[in-house]
């Protein structure tokens, strides 16, 4: 009796397309699902739950804005981690698969991002990097505040000013960072190039700003023909020595 061909030896044009649509698709969310879903305590032992992607011992952490959670990174985690990141998107309490806390816990957040840059250093990576989307980067400034010396490399706020009082933060962000923003974006109490540029104008150097064409807000900018330039000027700064 001839033995049965394997089936890496049957001619493609033999199998069924269902069968062969049905590989591509499997493949294909392999490839774009994350790598990893974690979860960790945070000091106060609420537990986090984040996806990390890619590896390396360069590492960063992407930390939402109120509108999202962590998925909503996703493309960009894994834009990053192509490129030699090693990437970890946060929920923040109350937000996707992390429970919430009481009101007063969960409106002083940047000890989630804290949380998510040491989980990261104890992993492995030499280097952690935040980017923080509005008011994901409030809760990233504060956390530059409240860092060991050395546990933040460096952070960019998108749509974000880093905090409500310039005169009191921004002097204090000395860490290298850079401010992303679109020229007409706009809050209920106005536009919010004016803040960012005010916070920018008070920020020790290294420091730079960026003003992309448009009214999207913060991630909603990856949407619009201002993503594919956002999503370089944030690998460029992130890659720089």
């Amino acid at each position: 009796m001839r033995a049965p061909c394997p089936a890496s030896m049957i001619p493609a044009s033999i199998i069924p397309a269902s069968i062969t649509l049905a590989l591509t698709i499997l493949a294909f969310t392999a490839f774009t699902s994350a790598q990893a879903h974690v979860s960790f305590p945070a000091p106060d032992g609420y537990r986090l739950n984040a996806d990390l992607y890619g590896d390396g011992i360069r590492a960063v952490v992407l930390v939402h804005g109120g509108r999202f959670n962590k998925e909503s990174w996703k493309k960009q985690a894994q834009v990053l981690s192509d490129s030699g990141f090693r990437v970890l998107a946060i929920d923040f309490r109350g937000y996707g698969q992390t429970k919430a806390g009481t009101t007063n816990v969960d409106d002083n957040s940047y000890p989630d991002v804290l949380t998510a840059v040491r989980y990261l250093h104890s992993t492995g990576s030499n280097s952690v990097s935040v980017v923080g989307a509005s008011m994901g980067g409030d809760a990233t400034a504060d956390a530059v505040m409240a860092e060991r010396p050395g546990e933040i490399d460096r952070v960019i706020f998108l749509g974000s000013a880093g905090g409500d009082a310039p005169e009191r933060l921004a002097p204090q962000l000395k860490v290298r960072k850079l401010f992303i923003v679109s020229r007409d974006d706009e809050s209920g109490d106005g536009p919010r190039l004016p803040g960012i540029s005010d916070h920018y104008r008070r920020a020790p150097e290294p420091k730079k700003l960026i003003i992309l064409e448009g009214s999207a807000h913060a991630q909603f900018l990856f949407d619009t023909d201002q993503g594919t330039r956002l999503m370089e000027e944030m690998q460029r700064f992130l890659s720089e020595p």
